[in-house]
């Protein structure tokens, strides 16, 4: 009896021991402890959105594939592209989401309600030509995100004949339905979750895919995302992934990036409350690297602006001063499809409704495909653009104008924004020294950190 207690005894001792450093780790603030060290690829890139109904008028990986040179010039690193795996065809309404129905389309294949997890959709090509694709945009020296829908499914996915269990049901055995009134997939069935992870090992290891974009990530348990990027890095060590979420832990073990969502991040027109959102978010989150996607036009706020979309609502010059802030802030910049030609266009995620692609031979789409160029390359040839802290210099203007360097080392760049459509002379007292200027619009400066700034007026310079 005493033997057993004894070894009861160690056991117990090893088990607290093990168990100290996991509660040490717990004691350690959020925000003093370091967020993954993550590849270059992503953290230095510039993503580029593909929603293929939108891409071409065919809506095909194959159209999407010929004008994968323009986005090289254009000087895009990363492609997200929005799923393109079998959607569910189920024509009972009661099965869409309200979105779906509001559209107007009358179209049952939301992109966002899978059928089939490991095939292309017959609308987007083949298994082939999603390979084809990849492998150009590598040839061209970007990388490819897969979009991930693993919150919910649709009503006649293929897994349910065998695996009923996949989803979650009441105690009648009726299937539960997720938001946007789907089934809701059920992440505490180890079964699905080994068939969740398989897929994405099989888009990694057979078609070379470089990572994923997951949706809803705050709605699956972090600790899936975590086991799947322990699996993914045996396959690819440079996975990319990024959190279509906010959760603050998020990006410690299991993701490169997540949206960097608020309501000043909406808009780009309250400098003060862009500043004050920065804050509080870096307060919170990891330290080291913890970092967003910035962006203001996605498939989403395109589908539900319909035929008001950002472009015509903000007009250009507004748009391109939010894309200098988009630019230099720390994070990965984020371009929407059509973006780059100032596409105003409707798009639908429930129906083919094309960018206007002659956009871009107009005045307006030369000058934006311009634009979007020079601050892709400024983004590359700047080390502080993409390795340097946010220093915020305060203004006396502080609604209206953002006012920040990106400092590394001895290499510092000036980022002055004027978000408002108002005309503004601003003065930033910590500053100075003059920069010399990298890019500007509607800004003159007659001394070291006073600038006179046209509505939407920027300036931005290295030291």
């Amino acid at each position: 009896m005493r033997r057993t207690i004894v070894r009861l005894s160690a056991m117990a001792a090893v088990a607290l021991s093990a168990a100290a450093p996991a509660r040490a780790a717990e004691a350690v603030p959020l925000n003093r402890q370091p967020a993954r060290t993550s590849p270059e690829w992503i953290t230095h890139g510039v993503i580029y959105q593909i929603h293929p109904r939108a891409f071409t008028p065919e809506g095909t990986l194959r159209a999407a594939q010929a004008r994968l040179p323009r986005l090289a010039e254009l000087g895009v690193t990363v492609l997200y592209l929005c799923p393109v795996f079998v959607a569910d065809d189920d024509m009972d309404p009661a099965g869409w989401s309200p979105r779906q129905k509001k559209s107007g389309m009358n179209n049952p294949r939301n992109p966002y309600r899978m059928k089939d997890y490991f095939h292309v959709d017959p609308e987007y090509g083949t298994d082939d030509d999603l390979r084809a694709f990849v492998k150009q945009s590598r040839a061209l020296g970007m990388r490819v995100l897969l979009d991930m829908v693993f919150l919910h499914c649709g009503p006649n996915a293929v897994f349910l004949k065998d695996h009923p269990d996949f989803v979650k049901r009441d105690k009648e055995g009726k299937v539960v339905l997720q938001s946007w009134n789907f089934p809701a997939l059920d992440l505490a069935n180890p079964g699905l979750r080994e068939y969740l992870w398989r897929n994405m090992e099989t888009w990694v290891r057979d078609f070379d895919v470089d990572g994923f974009r997951c949706d809803v990530a705050d709605g699956v348990p972090l600790d899936f995302w975590e086991t799947a990027r322990e699996r993914l890095e045996k396959l690819r060590p440079d996975v990319g992934m990024l959190a279509e979420g906010t959760k603050r832990e998020n990006q410690l073990k299991a993701f490169d990036l997540s949206y960097g969502w608020g309501g000043a991040y909406t808009t780009w027109d309250d400098a003060a409350a862009i500043r004050t959102l920065w804050e509080s978010q870096r307060a919170e989150r990891p330290r080291g690297g913890a970092r967003f996607v910035r962006f203001f036009d996605n498939h989403d706020i395109a589908n539900d602006s319909y035929d008001n979309r950002i472009e015509k609502q903000w007009g250009a010059a507004r748009v391109q001063a939010a894309l200098v802030a988009l630019f230099t802030l720390d994070g990965v910049p984020f371009l929407y499809n059509g973006q780059e030609v100032a596409d105003t266009a409707r798009h639908s995620i429930y129906a083919r409704l094309p960018i206007d692609w002659a956009n871009g031979g107009t005045e307006a789409g030369r000058t934006r495909f311009a634009f979007c160029r020079s601050l892709c390359a400024m983004r590359r040839s700047e080390p502080a653009l993409t390795r340097g802290e946010v220093v915020w210099l305060d203004n006396d203007a502080p609604a209206a104008v953002l006012s920040f360097q990106r400092v590394t080392g001895s290499e510092r760049i000036l980022a002055v924004v004027n978000l408002s459509g108002a005309p503004v002379t601003v003065r930033l007292p910590g500053l100075t020294e003059a920069f010399r200027p990298l890019l500007a619009a509607e800004a003159t400066s007659d001394a070291p950190g006073a600038f006179a700034l046209g509505a939407h007026g920027y300036f931005v310079g290295r030291k």
